[in-house]
């Protein structure tokens, strides 16, 4: 029997794309270069996304209307090629390309103000002059919206150099993205690791970060597939712990300092930031209360030989200024602004040293 096109083309009419109801013909998903020699027929299928869910499903259906509507004689088994209309994910290791400084910042536990030093962080990176970007990592608690007063903000994304990519909110200088922009704020996320991991890459690659100095990342408390599947696609510039002096924080501060720094990670510490210092009462602001113990995180960094890189002291204004949704880095006229911003200055400084001192952080394989 002699092929030609018009006979491949009207078997792909009995096949429809579940996406839209439409068969392949009418969808405009067969590529118009139809190759016929002899028996072996080639072709290619269009699909909008290269991670379209139906790709396979489709390719075999395809295959299946060949046989049927032309002929079990026709060679098209593995000769349908897949291409898509909108260029693939950059892989592991090469996401980010504009962003000079990918910062973790981490803390072993929880409730020791992790994403309140990573919001203030951001923000005095920002009147520094720096270029910032921050993802809040936490998939299952986030609270960078909260902070930030954007939590009804819902990101939008544009086609951009041949891909879909979500754009950041933007608030006092910051690039923002949460996974708290994509879910109900009052319903508990209810995801596997996989799923969680999953849609912490879409924040990352599928966003457009567009040129920054600093990228930080609100890591969730503890260790976790977030944390592996952070190491795994990014090449870290270094990490900074969040704990407060009492001793379950530090001790569990220590795995954390302990994860990255592990052969199998590599990731170096820049600094050490001791949260809730002393307590300061607003009635007294020269009085400091040691209510959780007195230079733990000092003595930690001492002790495992990583810079202290700042003391941030309990001060009511700070949880307040959070929860009003105005961090105070940006009032740089109090003392705790003050505190932030030095915070920033020396985080910029163990950075400029590292990058001298330090080949790149290479992404974690799990498949060595």
């Amino acid at each position: 029997m002699a092929l030609y096109p018009k006979l491949i083309l009207d078997a792909l009419t009995k096949v429809r794309y579940p996406g839209n109801g439409k068969n392949l013909v009418e969808a405009e998903m067969v590529d118009d270069n139809i190759r016929i020699d002899g028996n072996k027929v080639s072709f290619s299928l269009i699909f909008e996304k290269p991670t379209d869910p139906f790709i396979r499903s489709v390719v075999k259906s395809a295959e299946t209307a060949i046989l049927t509507y032309v002929g079990k004689e026709v060679e098209i088994v593995g000769n349908i090629s897949v291409v898509s209309r909108q260029q693939a994910r950059p892989e592991p290791g090469k996401f980010l390309p504009q962003v000079k400084n990918v910062i973790a910042i981490s803390s072993g536990k929880g409730g020791v103000g992790k994403s309140t030093v990573s919001a203030n962080l951001a923000i005095a990176l920002a009147r520094l002059g720096y270029k910032v970007g921050l993802l809040d990592a936490d998939i299952f608690g986030p609270s960078i919206p909260k902070m930030f007063s954007v939590e009804d903000e819902r990101p939008y994304s544009e086609f951009i150099n041949g891909r879909d990519l979500i754009l950041p909110v933007e608030k006092f200088g910051v690039k923002i993205l949460s996974i708290g922009f994509f879910v109900d704020p009052e319903q508990a996320v209810l995801w596997r690791g996989g799923m969680a991991s999953n849609a912490l890459k879409q924040l990352i690659a599928d966003a457009n970060w567009g040129d920054l100095d600093y990228f930080l990342i609100d890591l969730p408390p503890g260790t976790s597939d977030i944390h592996l599947t952070i190491v795994q696609s990014l090449s870290l510039t270094g990490a900074v712990v969040v704990t407060t002096p009492q001793e379950v924080a530090l001790a569990a501060a220590i795995k954390g300092v302990n994860m990255f720094v592990n052969e199998k990670v590599g990731v170096p510490i820049l600094g050490v930031v001791e949260n809730m210092a002393w307590f300061t009462p607003a009635e007294l602001p020269g009085n400091k209360y040691y209510i959780f113990g007195r230079e733990g995180g000092k003595k930690m960094a001492e002790a495992y030989n990583v810079p202290l890189i700042g003391r941030i002291p309990l001060v009511q204004s700070i949880c307040e200024s959070g929860d009003a949704g105005i961090p105070i880095a940006m009032r740089p006229e109090t003392p705790d602004g003050q505190a932030f911003l030095a915070l920033a200055a020396s985080l910029v400084e163990q950075v400029k040293r590292r990058n001298e001192e330090l080949p790149p952080t290479q992404i974690v394989n799990t498949h060595k």
